[in-house]
């Protein structure tokens, strides 16, 4: 076998190899979802409830993991034990934390339409009642139509206002769980909803870089019924540098206070 022997590198090639890490602080959440009979179900109860803005008030997220399941095989050759590959197993769940607006609630009454809607609960008063039953749903209910996508990405841009990206999105999700949130007179602190959502498997997309849907997609129909930048300064309150980076198809990084 041949030697291989060190390579000199100069400092600048130690520096763009180091110095570039990728940092937690910058992804997107996009969660949503889409069904005929949860948009009745909503409109039945009154509840207007806004996707996108949903989106901007994660706060926490995690990249997946997934392992093999193998077996174990002893006797196919003296004295080596071999371990073979039968299954890819991904995680059970996924947990995403969020802010809470005080105007709605809009985390806590999203998901909790959801599972309700899922457990076939209608109103506060069915729930209330000492005969109280239901009926839950059939998986392609309530798996039909939602979405689940994690983007993580960096923030610097190239030359053609592009980042890197890497984008999961989950198979089959659903909310499995909504997180106690603990509540004191003590020190104030902003109220944060966590939920657990289920899936059966996620794949990463094959776009290793492009324009991040973020900001602009959140502010909704405003930005897309008008484009130039004059106009999403009026309806969004920007200013001018941002409003001509989000008309051009780029992103502005964005503080919930």
């Amino acid at each position: 076998m041949a030697i291989i022997p060190p390579q000199r590198k100069s400092i600048s090639q130690v520096k763009a190899q180091l110095l570039n890490p990728a940092t937690t602080s910058h992804f997107q959440v996009s969660v949503s979802f889409q069904n005929s009979r949860f948009n009745k179900f909503k409109s039945e109860l009154g509840l207007n409830l806004d996707q996108g803005r949903l989106n901007i008030l994660c706060s926490d997220a995690a990249l997946p993991g997934s392992r093999f399941l193998t077996a174990e095989i002893n006797n196919n050759l003296p004295g080596v034990r071999e371990r073979h590959v039968y299954r890819r197993s991904y995680d059970d769940q996924i947990n995403l934390s969020f802010y809470c607006d005080a105007d709605q609630y809009l985390p806590i009454r999203f998901f909790e339409a959801w599972m309700n809607f899922i457990a076939g609960t209608s109103t506060s008063e069915n729930v209330a009642s000492q005969k109280y039953s239901y009926r839950v749903k059939f998986p392609s209910e309530y798996q039909n139509g939602s979405s689940l996508e994690i983007t993580k990405f960096e923030k610097n841009l190239d030359s053609r206002r592009q980042t890197k990206i890497l984008t999961y999105k989950f198979v089959n999700c659903f909310p499995l769980a909504i997180n106690t949130m603990p509540v004191s007179y003590d020190a104030s602190n902003l109220l944060k909803c966590t939920v657990g959502m289920a899936y059966s498997r996620y794949f990463i997309e094959d776009r290793p870089a492009g324009v991040i849907p973020r900001f602009a997609n959140a502010l909704g129909g405003a930005i897309k019924r008008r484009r130039n930048v004059s106009a999403l300064v009026d309806d969004t309150g920007l200013n001018r540098r941002d409003a001509a980076i989000i008309e051009s198809g780029g992103f502005v990084e964005t503080l919930i206070e």
